[in-house]
């Protein structure tokens, strides 16, 4: 992009979280960046407050959180506080899978992208180091590429070819730490553990707390993270 060309838009979703944090400081320097974050009712709620932290820090052009009680219909650890946490891995995918949660969330950020005039939208999926939901593998994000193209006005009207981003899919959660650092995320500032409390200490034991210690210890990064024990 030339000096002084007014840069595309994008919707960047942003969870508070180390990846989502990481996914917008590598959007920014190409695009004009429209945060997105879902108060779905979720157990972790301090990760809002963190993605308002984060969009501040990287300077998105504008942060919005989208109201969508998902915990209404229940299923998850993650918002049914019936159902705990875990704290040692398990098999298959684990109850703090929440059930559509990614579909909903890109159906608004694909929403406000066509409101936006913006024909990019970011998201934090890894399919490396993460906890094996079926929403966060490559072969969704392209059905849902396709699905949003057949399903808007702005791309059956031939405004835009709407492109979903993934960029961490494929990268180790050390090599998205590095690169964050790089661009100078501040990890303090985010919170990805499932069980945070209200000032945002991490648990230490949740599958979410283990690939993010493990993840700075194997790319030799400082661990900013604040636990509550």
């Amino acid at each position: 992009m030339n000096p002084g060309t007014k840069k595309p838009s994008a919707v960047v979703l942003l969870s508070g979280g180390l990846d989502s944090a990481t996914v917008l400081a590598m959007a920014r320097p190409k695009y004009r960046c429209y945060a997105l974050s879902c108060d779905y009712g979720q157990r972790h709620s301090a990760e809002l407050a963190a993605a308002a932290r984060v969009a501040q820090q990287l300077g998105a052009a504008a942060h919005k959180v989208v109201r969508v009680d998902i915990s209404s219909i229940g299923g998850s650890a993650l918002t049914d506080r019936a159902i705990a946490v875990p704290t040692q891995p398990t098999a298959g995918i684990p109850v703090t899978y929440v059930p559509a949660r990614n579909t909903i969330m890109l159906s608004i950020a694909l929403g406000w992208a066509e409101v936006l005039g913006a024909a990019d939208i970011f998201v934090g999926v890894n399919a490396v180091d993460y906890s094996g939901y079926p929403d966060c593998r490559p072969e969704y994000i392209a059905a849902f590429e396709k699905m949003a193209n057949l399903a808007t006005k702005a791309a059956v009207e031939g405004a835009c070819h709407f492109t979903f981003h993934a960029p961490l899919i494929d990268m180790t959660k050390a090599d998205i730490i590095r690169e964050g650092t790089r661009l100078g995320v501040d990890y303090g500032l985010t919170v990805s553990c499932y069980s945070a409390d209200s000032d945002g200490r991490a648990c230490g034991h949740c599958d979410a707390c283990r690939f993010r210690r493990e993840g700075f210890a194997a790319a030799g990064v400082p661990d900013p993270t604040r636990y509550i024990s």
